[in-house]
């Protein structure tokens, strides 16, 4: 459940976008540039990169960084870097990251198993370290500089965040980590602290996601060789360039986590954002089947209890939802 305090977004907000090179990021790097006060730091494992990519490469408003999401020491010295340059940091946008698709089964080979395990650093990890050290900033450094006390993260995971798929587990299992994180620490923060989650979930998106360089893939597995096989059908939906002509334009789903941010000072950030229709289509429709199966399973449910005592769930949703 979202929190229902409201979050005045700052004339000046400073935001960190990560993966600021191709994609959402870029869009929504020359979105926040391209708005007359607001200032941005725009990250890219090479932000050398970057200088020719965002449209208002204004010094004193626009502040590039190099950032690997898998290091620790390279996600700290980014934001020592941004609080250096502009005092704090309002609004964090964990959007680094990359797909990985094929055969689950495939790793359970060493070159495939090591695939698997790094798009997990990079997707989770990445996002999980930059949001704790969001906090930080927001809680202690912000208020430092006379700026406001507090921020927003917003962490971009896809509809793969909330329905899996075939041939992704990978990245499904990334994806919904960042879901059940964010989840938690959201409801760890104090109140007083005016600290805010939303999990931006886009759906397809006109992006070069599918392309080189930000999806990677499994080795076929023979098993899995058919070509009716989940995963082969899914594949060729992925690849396909007709396909992708139909997905939403990088910059309507940029504009909408702006949007989405802005308007927070009337209308409580949503825990969760769908983006585009078939997202939310897919997620509504998920929730149904959720609520459907709960029912069948209810008498079996309730038939471990011993003189319905057990006050766990009670105390969690009272508590927590």
């Amino acid at each position: 459940m979202a929190s229902q305090a409201l979050y005045k977004l700052p004339e000046d907000a400073v935001w960190f976008v990560t993966g600021s090179s191709s994609g959402i990021g870029l869009a929504l790097a020359k979105l926040i540039a391209s708005h007359p006060t607001h200032r941005l730091v725009a990250t890219a494992r090479d932000s050398s990169k970057l200088a020719t990519e965002i449209a208002a490469t204004t010094p004193e408003r626009v502040h590039t960084v190099d950032l690997d999401v898998t290091s620790d020491k390279s996600i700290a010295a980014a934001l020592d870097s941004a609080v250096s340059k502009f005092g704090r940091v309002d609004v964090l946008v964990n959007n680094a990251g990359y797909g990985l698709m094929g055969d689950a089964e495939s790793a359970l080979q060493p070159e495939d198993h090591a695939k698997a395990r790094q798009v997990v650093e990079t997707d989770f990890w990445g996002t999980a370290t930059l949001s704790l050290h969001a906090v930080r900033v927001f809680r202690d450094e912000n208020p430092k500089t006379g700026g406001p006390v507090g921020g927003v993260v917003l962490n971009v995971t896809s509809l793969g965040g909330f329905a899996g798929f075939p041939g992704s587990a990978f990245y499904h299992a990334a994806k919904f980590a960042v879901e059940g994180f964010t989840e938690s620490v959201s409801k760890e923060v104090r109140p007083e602290w005016n600290v805010h989650f939303c999990l931006v979930e886009p759906g397809g998106t006109r992006t070069n996601f599918a392309g080189a360089g930000t999806m990677q893939w499994l080795s076929p597995h023979p098993a899995y060789a058919a070509a009716d096989t989940p995963t082969r059908l899914l594949e060729g939906y992925v690849k396909n360039p007709d396909m992708q002509k139909t997905w939403t334009p990088a910059e309507r789903v940029a504009m909408a986590m702006y949007q989405v941010v802005a308007r927070a000072k009337e209308k409580a950030l949503p825990s969760r954002l769908p983006l585009t229709a078939g997202a939310w289509q897919v997620i509504k429709a998920d929730i149904a089947a959720v609520d459907k199966e709960l029912e069948e399973v209810k008498e079996l449910s309730f038939s471990v209890e011993v003189d319905n005592t057990n006050e766990a769930g009670t105390f969690l949703e009272k508590t927590f939802n």
